[in-house]
């Protein structure tokens, strides 16, 4: 069209001077200067064949330029929001642009003048630089495109090698940051998708300069922005790779750069092909093909050496080995083109095939590497860093497991890797999910692996690599906050790794930096376990000779004593051995030299750190005598010199009170080794604790004498205070050490007049003060920033009262008044006047920290129950603020379950549940309510209800036990407590149930671990919460009234709870929440079933039954089948009710009545105890041949089996009376076992009878806690989670079952049974290894070889005659379907384009119209379309002629930038670049593109297949320039 308007305007007036000066007046549309163009391209085209106007014509030229072109262009250049015509923006604005560069170059050609295209060229270079961040940039990128092929190589060789370095530099980025970065890149894509390709098809100075910008050592591709690398070196990759075709001269060889040898550019591509972005990961693979491809063509050999050292080569190429070469290279494209489609059942058949690559990669005859192993980790990374977390979990066990298999030589890539983007993947905790079928508990398959992997790894690293290595690996172990379960099995794996001499100083340090920096919010039991192991890697790895002893003993204190490293472990042992082993070995310390001792044996290093820690000025002599005998002394030596310490105001500085602290601990220690060999009341220690009692007393009451506080004199205090507390302590748990009878002695009666919250006033700088401070009796002490650290002291003052106060209330219990009123002349004030102590102990909770409220706790749990009649309102006050200091604690803090246990010990005492159950005030509902937020907080810190649940249970055992007639009333009143203990259990989170099950394959461990030693064995795992409660069901006796009470109210209980969660309108689907919950209901009930009477049973039998019509998943229908069966076998009297149940109406009883006929089925065992048997099996048969010819196939199936095994019982009893319904019955059992065929009816019929419900099941023998709580919930296909293992009962022994139990085992062959063995099962034929297959016929071919190429062929333009062919209106949209390979794809799209009246459908290749399968689906439409055939290797030149035609060239390709095909306005003059099947648009065409448009998609499957896509878009262009001409029809 544009050829024929060019014509009729030159037929017009063949004066080309009036003909363009017409069109270069008026308005500068976009119309006007597509035209322009056209028509001097028309003139151009004439002048090359001599048939054009030689003296007019470039004359002409000239002043379009000068006078309109350049005009036009500098006011895009330099306002470019306003241009010509402001509505021709953004999109108008761009084809004036290219329209008019265009008509610049056919210009600047026919003036016949080179300096105009250098002039020109100069001015746009300097608009350029001056503001290329601009959008104004894109007219002298325009202005530059056009005239570069003009400018002459030689004579302007420098101008083209300035633009050419230009612009590799603005390609590059140019440095734009922050907001400027949009525009930058903008510009960058701009000059590599449009100035670029221009300047290098100029060959020469400006291909060697744009090579030079990128190679250059400066600005190494190596880093740095890689994305806009690859976008210039994809762009240019046509010019930047060799020509194929055979031999060349070296003089041409040398002008043209070669990439391939070049290092920079292959650690481009290797991180492009790592990178997030998907269209920078494209071109990355298009260059590293387009390599491959260049290179076996060209059949030369090639070497690109490593960036350093003598290793392998990053890419080489040898003819005598191109098979291997192009095997290895086709394997691993396929692999990354693959890794795009993160869906894993495609990606893992290829996975395999990774294997091959190291096969190819190793040389089997020197064992070295022929690729460069970084090629195999852009792999690996591009798996870890996959969103589909289940494709990085296969990366990682597939790297983990390259040394099973293979040994791979050393490589320092290989480690950096492995320090790297490995242990950045093996962060994340769901790697470490145990498998499907895998047993709660076991070790994660991938922490087996990881620790296979590092012990091999490991082992064949070179000596010298060893240390540096393993110090890298611990030290990342402290570059980020690691989640608990990763640190563990990095630990763990790192414990395994053989004793090596591998780590000094700074390894063990950065082992230390372990524990401080990523354990401080782990799980207690994981952070525990974690040390454990980080202790036995040093132990292991630590050279000896590089460390000292203090240096170790730093690291010690890093363990925390109550959670990892606690004595009478053989983790201790074996740290006790090893010091013993290694003493002599280690590095001299410096403490031991500034001493003179030299040695380095561990009672040297001991005594001179005791020796230093208690050194005094006064004392040093003696303390040396002390320590000098110290294994010859005596204990009264010892607890001599640690008395005179505490007493003779030798402490009397801040830092003094940790050495008081040192002090009472040994003297504790002291006091516990001779309680182990015998107390005697003549024991030195005797003597000594009544000393130090008496000094302590006596300097507290010295001290109230109000004189001027003094920093000594209120060290002093603070330390007679903490000694008093360690005395009540120690009196308090060794109740031999009582030094004075029950009568309050002088101890009691300081204790007992203590002024309570005592604070102490910090002491002035100046002690000189004229005036005297008295102490302060306030709870509060006003402290500045600067005396925060005596703030800490006071509150360790206060807290030592307390501990002082709890044992005195402990011991005087007895003697606090249960009244309000007040003893007018007490002898013991704190214990004879409770609500004022109670009072202190509220203002005590209020000023100290949670982790020293403890002794307070134990004061409330003493004071509480006296004060609950009298003082309620005080008591609720105390619960309330107690359990404000309790939900403000984590569960990751020691201190929280302390604190908890001494909560529950005093809230839920059982005195003060009977009290308050008894008045049923206030205080009673607040226990309640605080009972249901304990409950509540469970779900997030596991094993807070463990703590409720296991105290109330023994308090309640104890307290039946200790009463004559058992009585349980305080247990009635608060029986939504086992209540909800019974059905508890939270449905956690894939990271909470990982969690779990990694804590609970530690605890597996048992000694192995010696976590599990130090810390208190709480049982806090969900389990446990309904152990506890069966258990203590387990022991309540049906025949004691209280009990039977109790357990009938807890029956009403459960079946309102079933009523309640079958009434609920949440989902009700297998293993959900209220799946589970009905479960744990109908498992207690079965539990409490032998204490029911009948009596009882009959108020509530009809609830049952029931249940039983209601729609119940499989394992709730098989518990209230059993407890059916159990009813009506104990209480035949029941009968008559069941027979009820099979008359009601038919559109109750649905397919629930399979419950029923399951019950019948078992009527041997019902009837087992009653004589006459006759009636019933007569009442049975009638209810069962009724239902045997149901319409519903279930229900008839249920029926068979119940009238098989009821005929099964009447032969045995050789009834007479049924002979009459023999044929029936035999008919009827003999039809449905003679079914012929493998249909459907007859697999159920054969699976319904190997049911275990059916052919195993006894519901006598199997009645036991195994059946109900693991077994049957394992064959029902209930999860995991709800399976619990009878080892667990037997472990728990919080609540100890009598010795004669017998519930605990099944006694039939129930246990052995697998849910496979009864559930149907789609097991196919065995699996082939994939190794084993052919190579391709695993993987989906959405991928096809890429090295098909076709040879090139002349380009045909038949628009004119096709359209006047036609004689049909046409659109100006062109479809290109060039890189379309299948003929289907290409027959639907010509079709398609047809029937949408597209101008022109372009084609690889025009013999594909020849092809049937094209035929089948264009079905003629060739015959009505343009068609037009431009190879692939011809798109860019023909895209970049559409673009200087005006048309805006459209790809469908999600990026960064795509546009929603829903918000996309499509231009009159659209192009649109359909992409491959297999890889899409190559990464050379993208930046051709000027949009992206992407299809909006709601599914997972991440893309449509090309024909669909392009009729979409094909579509929405035609719909949108419908309505834009006013049409509504096409």
């Amino acid at each position: 069209m544009e050829w024929v308007l060019a014509e009729a305007l030159l037929s017009q007036s063949r004066d080309p001077r009036a003909l363009l000066g017409a069109l270069c007046q008026g308005e500068a549309s976009a119309e006007r200067v597509e035209t322009l163009r056209f028509l001097l391209q028309r003139l151009e085209d004439e002048e090359a064949r001599g048939s054009g106007g030689a003296g007019a014509l470039p004359e002409a030229a000239r002043e379009v330029a000068a006078g309109y072109l350049v005009p036009l262009l500098r006011s895009l250049r330099g306002r470019p929001a306003g241009g010509p015509d402001p509505s021709l923006q953004p999109r108008h604005r761009r084809r004036v642009l290219r329209a008019a560069g265009a008509a610049l170059r056919s210009c600047v050609r026919l003036a016949g003048r080179p300096q105009l295209a250098a002039a020109l060229a100069e001015e746009a270079l300097r608009d350029l630089l001056a503001g290329w961040r601009a959008p104004g940039a894109e007219a002298a990128v325009e202005v530059l495109a056009a005239v570069g092929p003009c400018l002459r190589p030689r004579e302007d060789g420098p101008l083209l090698e300035r633009v050419a370095g230009t612009a590799v530099a603005l390609a590059l980025g140019g440095g734009g940051d922050g907001d400027e970065a949009g525009p930058a890149e903008d510009a960058a894509a701009l000059v590599a998708g449009r100035l670029l390709p221009v300047l290098v098809q100029c060959g020469g100075a400006a291909l060697r300069a744009v090579w030079g910008g990128l190679a250059a050592p400066g600005a190494s591709l190596g880093s740095g922005r890689v994305e806009e690398k690859l976008l210039v070196l994809s762009a240019l990759a046509e010019k930047l790779l060799p020509e194929p075709g055979g031999d060349r001269a070296r003089g041409a060889r040398e002008a043209g750069p070669d990439a391939r040898r070049c290092w920079r550019f292959w650690r481009t591509v290797q991180a492009g092909l790592g990178q997030a972005d998907a269209l920078t990961r494209k071109r990355a693979r298009y260059l590293l093909q387009r390599a491959v491809e260049v290179s076996a063509e060209l059949g030369a050999d090639c070497t690109c050496g490593p960036q350093e050292g003598n290793g392998p080569s990053l890419f080489w190429w040898s003819e005598r080995k191109k098979d291997e070469l192009l095997k290895f290279w086709e394997n691993y494209i396929l692999i990354m083109e693959t890794l795009e489609g993160n869906q894993i059942h495609v990606i893992k058949p290829v996975l395999p095939k990774l294997n091959n690559l190291f096969e190819y990669a190793v040389s089997e005859e020197n064992g070295c590497w022929l690729f460069h192993p970084s090629w195999h980790m852009c792999i690996y990374k591009r798996m870890f860093e996959s969103e589909n977390k289940i494709l990085s979990k296969e990366g990682v066990i597939h790297f983990l497991e390259l040394y099973e298999t293979k040994i791979l030589p050393f490589s320092p890539e290989f480690s950096e890797f492995i320090i790297g983007p490995l242990m950045d993947a093996l962060s994340e905790s769901s790697l470490y999910s145990r498998s499907p079928g895998q047993p709660i508990g076991s070790c994660s398959p991938l922490g087996l692996k990881l620790q296979k992997f590092l012990v091999t790894y490991i082992s064949l690293l070179p000596e010298e690599i060893k240390s540096s290595f393993l110090l890298k690996f611990i030290r990342k172990m402290t570059s980020r906050h690691w989640c608990a379960v990763p640190i563990l099995f990095l630990s763990k794996a790192l414990a395994n790794v053989p004793r090596h001499k591998a780590l000094g100083i700074d390894g063990l340090l950065a082992l230390r930096d372990v524990i401080h920096c990523t354990m401080i919010t782990h799980q207690i039991l994981l952070r525990g376990a974690a040390q454990c192991y980080l202790l036995q890697t040093a132990m292991n790895l630590l050279d000896v000779e590089k460390v000292s002893l203090s240096d170790v003993s730093t690291f010690l204190m890093s363990l925390r004593q109550e959670e990892s490293l606690g004595r009478g472990t053989s983790l201790w042992t074996e740290l006790c051995d090893w010091l013993r082993v290694n003493e002599s070995y280690f590095k001299p310390s410096p403490t031991c030299s500034s001493i003179g001792l030299h040695k380095t044996s561990l009672n040297a290093y001991v005594k001179s750190i005791v020796q230093e820690y208690v050194k005094s000025s006064a004392w040093e002599n003696e303390v040396s005598t002390v320590l000098q005998n110290f294994f010859m002394s005596t204990t009264e030596s010892i607890s001599e010199f640690i008395l005179r310490r505490l007493t003779m105001n030798e402490l009397n500085s801040v830092s003094d009170l940790d050495r008081c602290h040192l002090y009472l601990m040994v003297l504790t220690e002291l006091i516990n080794l001779h309680l182990k060999v015998g107390w005697k009341r003549g024991n030195p220690i005797w003597r000594v604790i009544s000393l130090l009692k008496n000094a302590s007393i006596q300097h507290l009451q010295e001290m109230d004498s109000g004189q001027e506080p003094t920093v000594g004199s209120q060290i002093q205090r603070v330390v007679s205070m903490a000694a008093l507390a360690m005395v009540c302590e120690a009196i308090d748990q060794k109740p031999e050490l009582q030094l004075d009878s029950l009568h309050a002695g002088p101890l009691e009666s300081f204790l007992s007049s203590l002024q309570l919250n005592q604070t102490l006033q910090k002491p002035h700088a100046e002690e000189q003060s004229s005036y005297a401070h008295p102490l302060e009796c306030s709870s509060v002490l006003e402290e500045s920033s600067s005396s925060q650290g005596w703030g800490k002291i006071v509150a360790q003052y206060i807290h030592d009262q307390w501990v002082c106060l709890s044992f005195l209330l402990k011991k005087y219990h007895t003697l606090i008044p249960t009244t309000g009123s007040e003893i007018l002349e007490p002898f013991l004030p704190a214990v004879q006047m409770p609500i004022r102590t109670l009072q202190s102990a509220l203002e005590a909770l209020t000023v100290l920290s949670s982790d020293q409220v403890l002794p307070v706790f134990h004061c409330l749990k003493v004071l509480v129950p006296k004060l609950l009649t009298s003082s309620e309102s005080l008591c609720i006050e105390s619960f309330d603020m107690a359990w404000k200091i309790i939900s403000s604690l984590s569960n990751t803090q020691l201190i929280f379950w302390a604190n908890l246990k001494a909560f529950v010990q005093f809230v839920f005492d059982n005195k003060v549940l009977t009290i308050a159950a008894k008045i049923k005030g206030q205080a009673y509902f607040k226990i309640k309510e605080i009972m249901y937020k304990i409950i509540e907080m469970s779900a997030i810190k596991t094993g807070v209800f463990n703590t409720l649940i296991s105290y109330c249970c023994q308090s309640w055992i104890v307290s039946a036990s200790n009463v004559s007639q058992g009585s349980l009333s305080s247990a009635k009143n608060y029986s939504e407590l086992i209540l909800e203990a019974c059905i508890f259990g939270t449905v956690f989170r894939r990271d909470q149930r990982l969690v779990q099950d990694v804590q609970t394959f530690i605890e597996n461990l048992g000694h192995d671990c010696a976590a599990n030693i130090v810390m208190e064995n709480t049982k806090r795992e969900d389990h446990y919460v309904r152990i506890c409660a069966v258990k203590f069901l387990c022991l309540l006796d049906g025949s004691n009234m209280s009990h039977k009470l109790f357990i009938e109210d807890l029956a009403i209980k459960l079946l309102d709870k079933d009523e309640l969660v079958s009434k609920s309108k949440k989902r009700y689907y297998v293993n959900s929440l209220q799946h589970r919950v009905k479960n744990r209901v109908w498992q207690t009930l079965l539990v409490l079933f032998p204490r029911l009477d009948q009596n009882f049973l009959n108020g509530i039998i009809d609830r049952i039954f029931q249940a039983g019509f209601t729609n119940n998943q499989a394992s709730i229908k098989y518990f209230i089948e059993w407890i059916i069966i159990l009813i009506l076998h104990k209480f035949p009297q029941f009968l008559p009710k069941f027979w009820d149940c099979f008359s009601y109406g038919e559109e109750n009883l649905k397919t629930s009545i399979c419950t029923f006929l399951a019950v019948l089925s078992h009527l041997d065992i019902i009837t087992q105890n009653i004589p006459e048997k006759k009636l019933i099996l007569k009442q049975a048969l009638i209810v069962v041949l009724q239902w045997c010819f149901n319409h519903n196939f279930s229900v008839r199936l249920y029926a068979l089996v119940a009238l098989k095994k009821l005929w099964t019982v009447c032969k045995v009893l050789s009834v007479e009376e049924f002979d009459a319904l023999t044929p029936v019955i035999e008919s009827s059992l003999h039809q449905v076992e003679s079914m012929h065929g493998a249909g459907n009816a007859k697999k159920n019929w054969q699976r319904i009878q190997e049911h275990f419900f059916f052919a195993t099941f006894h519901p006598l023998k199997d009645y036991c806690l195994e059946t109900i709580f693991y077994i049957l919930p394992r064959l029902s296909g209930l999860i995991e989670d709800e399976w619990i293992t009878i080892d667990k009962f037997t472990r728990f022994t919080d609540v100890p079952l009598a010795a004669g139990f017998q519930w605990y085992l099944s006694q039939t062959q129930l246990s052995k049974l697998k849910p496979g063995d009864w559930s149907q099962q789609d097991i196919g034929t065995n699996l082939v290894e994939a190794d084993n297959q052919a190579e391709w016929t695993d993987v989906q071919k959405k991928i096809i070889p890429w090295n098909s190429r076709v040879s090139d062929l002349d380009l045909e333009l038949l628009f004119q005659d096709r359209a006047a062919r036609l004689g049909k209106s046409i659109s100006r949209l062109i479809v290109v379907a060039s890189l379309i390979d299948k003929p289907t794809n290409l027959g639907g799209l010509c079709r398609t384009c047809e029937v949408f009246g597209a101008s022109v459908l372009v084609v690889g290749s025009l013999q594909c119209i020849s092809d049937k399968q094209f035929q089948h689906l264009s079905v003629s439409a060739e015959q009505w379309l343009p068609l037009v055939e431009v190879k692939p290797p011809q798109l860019i030149d023909y895209l970049q002629q559409k673009k200087t035609e005006g048309y805006t060239i459209i790809g469908v390709e999600q990026t960064a930038k795509s546009l929603d095909l829903t918000q996309y306005c499509f231009p009159e003059k659209s192009l649109l670049l359909l992409g491959n099947e297999r890889e899409g648009i190559p990464a050379n065409l993208i930046q051709q593109l000027d949009v992206c448009v992407e299809i909006p998609q709601q599914g997972i499957i991440r893309s449509l297949n090309v024909h669909v896509s392009g009729a979409l878009l094909i579509w929405e262009y035609t719909r949108q320039q419908l309505l834009s001409h006013g049409d509504t029809k096409p």
